[in-house]
């Protein structure tokens, strides 16, 4: 069992939890990922590691409310424990010095985009980061990632805040403008990933995606996190979670990811029927 020392509520929806995980943070890096179960009869939760303190001992996740076991887990508060936590899970991203690299993060993915920006950066990049969001109110960590990037581009659907843009248009405009990108990595929904692909395909700029299919034992055992990737099937908990963007089937994952859509909606539409009649949801 680990322990939540650290629960900030980062948006209405978005929670971050610092962790009691020594021996994890010994050997989590960048890109890596955690499972977790809030109890033994819970559902095994993937979330990509946004940082780790190896002094301190803790992981950090961010997570968002989406579903009944993400609602769940958001109850949780400082002092609790999780039941079961397992990681560091996944190959790192290739955090290799590149010479300037571009960071794009899209929604909640702006806390794993934070991990891989800082590790560019330690490891001598130039790090460009363009972190987006549907509006302003669905943005976060902005110091965070200013801290670890030389540049930071922000941009919102409805221009609340920052620019008014998706995040392809100035990752496009950079590399118009610019000889000197060497990679680009994108974390975030599936569309923006792909399209953030399609955008640096013609530039023929090596892009890094984290892809998050749907995933049970986290070890390649089970199968259900199978990706398409360059004609060949891979196992995102094994052979990534980065893959190359420009060889993903995009169309095959976007398929898997929506294959339990009625069943998730029953699942939460049971717990909210359940919750409302005792009337505890924690602090949500």
């Amino acid at each position: 069992m680990n322990k939540i020392l650290k629960k900030e509520i980062l948006t209405d929806k978005i929670h971050m939890f610092e962790v009691e995980a020594p021996q994890m943070a010994k050997k989590a890096r960048a890109g890596q990922f955690i499972i977790l179960k809030i109890s033994d009869k819970a559902e095994r939760i993937p979330l990509t590691i946004a940082d780790y303190d190896r002094e301190r001992g803790t992981i950090t996740i961010v997570f968002m409310e989406v579903g009944k076991s993400s609602t769940e887990l958001a109850t949780l508060n400082e002092g609790d424990y999780i039941e079961c936590f397992a990681g560091p899970l996944g190959k790192p991203t290739e955090d290799e010095n590149y010479g300037t690299v571009i960071c794009v993060g899209g929604g909640f993915a702006i806390a794993p985009i934070h991990a891989i920006a800082k590790a560019m950066k330690q490891a001598g990049n130039k790090v460009i980061t363009i972190i987006g969001a549907r509006t302003k109110h669905l943005l976060f960590w902005e110091d965070k990632i200013r801290a670890v990037s030389d540049e930071v581009t922000i941009v919102t659907d409805d221009g609340s805040y920052g620019r008014k843009a998706l995040v392809t248009e100035p990752l496009k405009e950079l590399l118009t403008e610019r000889s000197d990108v060497k990679l680009v990595v994108a974390v975030g929904p599936v569309m923006m990933m792909k399209f953030c692909s399609l955008t640096t395909k013609p530039f023929d700029i090596k892009t890094m995606v984290s892809l998050n299919p749907i995933m049970i034992d986290g070890t390649g055992m089970c199968g259900c996190c199978r990706v398409s990737v360059g004609g060949r099937t891979r196992f995102a908990c094994v052979d990534g979670p980065d893959f190359d963007g420009h060889e993903v089937d995009w169309d095959v994952l976007q398929l898997r990811q929506t294959a339990y859509i009625k069943e998730e909606k029953t699942s939460m539409d049971r717990y909210m029927s359940e919750v409302n009649k005792d009337g505890s949801r924690g602090d949500i």
